[in-house]
C-alpha cells in the first residue's frame, strides 16, 4: 500500500460511526449549553476547527473523537462564560487525546428529560455545569474533565461537589404532581432503553434505593446508595421484565410485570428534578392486591 492509499484508509470511517460521533458531540454540547440550536453551532464550529488543521496535524491525533469532544467542550465553555471573560481552558488549539466516555445519554433526549435535567443545571456556574455534566452524566475520568475545563483535577472534583450541593439544595423543594409524573416517566424510559448513564442522571447523586422482599424473595437486604449504584441495581433487577407507569399510592409509580404477574411495584420520592429515594416492593404478600386473580391469570386490559 502506497502513502496515498494509506492516507485514504486512515480517513475512511463507516458512515454509522461518523453519525454516532456527531450525535455524541451534540449530546455533550446540549447538556452543557441547554439548547439544541446552540449545540448544533458549537459542534459545527468544532468540526470547522478540525478541518482547519493541516493533514499532518490531523494524522498526529490518535483519537479524533476525543479531540472533538475536548474541542466541543471548550467551545461550550466559551459560550457559557460572561461577556468579556474567556472561560478557563477554552483555547481551541489542537488538543492532546483525552478518553471519551464509554456511554452517553439516549441518542435523542426527549422533551420531558430536557425539562427535568437541563433546567436544574441552570443554577450552576459554567465551570460547575461543565465539570458536573462531563463527570456525572458522561462518566468522564477526572483527567479528561480537567483537560476540558482547564483546571487541575482537584479543582474539578471540588466543582463537581459544589454542583451536587447546589442541586441537592434545589431538590429540597417538593415536586409538583406534574413534575413527579414527568420524572417517573423519564426514569421508566431510561429503564426500558437500558441506559445506565441516562438513568443515573435522573437520580440524585446521593439517591438511595430500598428493596423489600419480606424474606420471601431473594432481594438485596440493605439499601443501595449513590446514583450510579442505584441505576445498575435497578437495571439488573428489571432485566427480562416489562415496566408500566401506574398510579401507586395516589402518585405516578412503576409496575413491574413478569409474564402475567405483577412482580414488583416501585415508588419514587421526587425532589426537584430528580428521584431521591426509591422503594422497590417485591414481597409477594404486599403484592396480593395487585394480583387478585393469581399469577396464572392473564393481565387486565391496559387502561
Amino acid at each position: 500500500m502506497d502513502r496515498a492509499d494509506d492516507a485514504v484508509s486512515r480517513d475512511s470511517v463507516p458512515l454509522a460511526e461518523l453519525l454516532e460521533e456527531r450525535r455524541h458531540l451534540l449530546d455533550v454540547a446540549r447538556w452543557m449549553l441547554g439548547s439544541g440550536s446552540e449545540a448544533e453551532h458549537a459542534v459545527d464550529e468544532a468540526y470547522r476547527k478540525w478541518y482547519e488543521l493541516s493533514r499532518p496535524a490531523r494524522a498526529r491525533i490518535g483519537e479524533p473523537r476525543s479531540w472533538l469532544v475536548r474541542t466541543t467542550g471548550s467551545i461550550c465553555l466559551d459560550r457559557l462564560a460572561p461577556p468579556g471573560h474567556a472561560a478557563p481552558g477554552s483555547r481551541h488549539h489542537p488538543a492532546p487525546d483525552t478518553p471519551t466516555p464509554a456511554q452517553r445519554p439516549h441518542a435523542v433526549l426527549a422533551e420531558e428529560i430536557d425539562e427535568v435535567l437541563l433546567g436544574a443545571l441552570d443554577s450552576l456556574t459554567p465551570a460547575e455545569r461543565a465539570a458536573f455534566v462531563l463527570n456525572e452524566v458522561f462518566g468522564m475520568p477526572p483527567g479528561a474533565v480537567s483537560g476540558i475545563v482547564g483546571r487541575p483535577e482537584h479543582e474539578c472534583t471540588e466543582l463537581v461537589h459544589r454542583a451536587r450541593h447546589t442541586l441537592r439544595t434545589r431538590r429540597a423543594r417538593p415536586a409538583t404532581p406534574r413534575r413527579h409524573d414527568t420524572v417517573v416517566r423519564a426514569v421508566r424510559r431510561a429503564c426500558v432503553t437500558r441506559n445506565p448513564v441516562l438513568l443515573a442522571s435522573l437520580l440524585a447523586p446521593d439517591a438511595i434505593a430500598y428493596f423489600d422482599g419480606g424474606g420471601k424473595v431473594r432481594a438485596l437486604d440493605r439499601p443501595v446508595r449513590g446514583a450510579r449504584h442505584v441505576a445498575r441495581s435497578l437495571l439488573a433487577l428489571l432485566a427480562g421484565t416489562t415496566l408500566q407507569t401506574r398510579s401507586v399510592n395516589g402518585r405516578t409509580g412503576l409496575v413491574v410485570r413478569h409474564h402475567h404477574e405483577i412482580a414488583a411495584v416501585v415508588c419514587l420520592d421526587i425532589a426537584g428534578h430528580q428521584a431521591a429515594q426509591i422503594w422497590i416492593i417485591l414481597n409477594p404478600d404486599k403484592l396480593r392486591s395487585w394480583n387478585p386473580r393469581g399469577p396464572s391469570s392473564p393481565p387486565p386490559p391496559a387502561g
